[in-house]
């Protein structure tokens, strides 16, 4: 798998003119810690786990029993008495700490957005052993070293940083991949120039399950269908799984085994999805989609496998990542009709 995978437009800040602004990418890069540190790693991530918890508790009961809400703010100000009480706590830089209660304020306000806009709220849950797998450095604590990564109260882990990073860093996510694996995820602000809308033809397409698209121009892009693929495979660790005393080292062994078939599907997925992003930039001004309503798609028990699998948004989202960069622009049209139009 590779090293470095980069996000190239995740949200454009302001903007200086018509064609530079100021944007944030996410890069996320594999680090290799020792038997050691990886134990540092796994006790920091249960620490946060325990103060995830108890932050949401203590908000959630502050309401339930005397109808007070607690801000991010006072949050802050009672951990420092729970790092009294607790002196375990004390092994994590302060402003990890302060992420993991931010992460609850967020989590919160997005309830009560969900719930004023009428849709089905689902109140933060508190997350169980094996259920919480990343915290965040907060533009101070951690600092890169060439083939090393500085992280405060880690020390130096080994990184393969195949490309210079451009741009300020702004936090540091260390990140623990259900397979195992370990990743230094890179909040990047840059200063880009964006291009000018480039002369192209024009292209409409028309996403579905037979071929992947069919572009209006006729040419048709085959449905690769990882997840099918895999199927076999993946039923066959399962049905281990399943068979294994939960638990024990054979069952976590074979749930090791699901979580690479897992992966090898995504990582799969997102290089064709990124290299069918980049052609149709690369050939095209003006890229057309249907917009789809796939979350009410996937509604549908008969199609809501192959639909997860083919990804349509993460296409879009690619696509539109790449067009920034690249002067294109993706348009989104009404999805009535796409098929016999494009048929003709």
């Amino acid at each position: 798998m590779p090293c470095l995978y980069l996000c190239e437009l995740t949200q454009s800040i302001y903007a200086d003119n018509a064609f530079n602004s100021m944007c944030v990418k996410r890069i996320a890069i594999r680090i290799y810690p020792t038997k050691s540190q990886k134990r540092v790693l796994e006790r920091n991530i249960e620490l946060c786990r325990q103060v995830y918890n108890d932050t949401l508790a203590l908000r959630k009961n502050a309401w339930e029993n005397e109808q007070q809400s607690i801000s991010l703010y006072e949050t802050n100000s009672i951990l420092a008495t729970w790092k009294a009480e607790r002196l375990e706590l004390k092994e994590i830089y302060s402003q990890v700490l302060q992420n993991v209660q931010l992460r609850v304020d967020l989590a919160l306000k997005a309830f009560f957005r969900r719930v004023e806009a009428g849709a089905k709220p689902g109140y933060p849950r508190f997350r169980g052993k094996g259920r919480y797998d990343s915290f965040t450095y907060k533009q101070l604590g951690f600092s890169l070293k060439p083939g090393k990564l500085h992280l405060s109260k880690i020390g130096d882990i080994k990184i393969k940083l195949h490309r210079i990073i451009e741009g300020t860093i702004k936090t540091c996510t260390v990140r623990r991949m259900p397979t195992g694996k370990w990743f230094a995820c890179f909040s990047v602000e840059t200063d880009v120039s964006l291009p000018p809308q480039k002369e192209g033809p024009v292209v409409g397409i028309d996403v579905g399950l037979e071929s992947f698209a069919t572009l209006s121009n006729g040419e048709e892009i085959e449905n690769p269908r990882f997840f099918r693929a895999e199927e076999k495979e993946l039923a066959r660790v399962q049905r281990k799984l399943a068979k294994a005393p939960k638990g024990s080292t054979e069952w976590k062994k074979a749930l090791k085994a699901v979580e690479m078939v897992h992966e090898r599907i995504s990582n799969c997925r997102s290089d064709f999805i990124n290299k069918v992003s980049r052609d149709l930039v690369d050939r095209f001004g003006v890229i057309a989609f249907e917009d789809l309503d796939i979350k009410n798609m996937l509604k549908n028990h008969y199609l809501a496998k192959s639909i997860s699998d083919v990804a349509w948004g993460m296409l879009l989202t690619a696509t539109e990542s790449k067009a920034a960069y690249s002067g294109s622009e993706v348009v989104l049209v009404d999805p009535r009709k796409i098929s016999q139009m494009c048929s003709r």
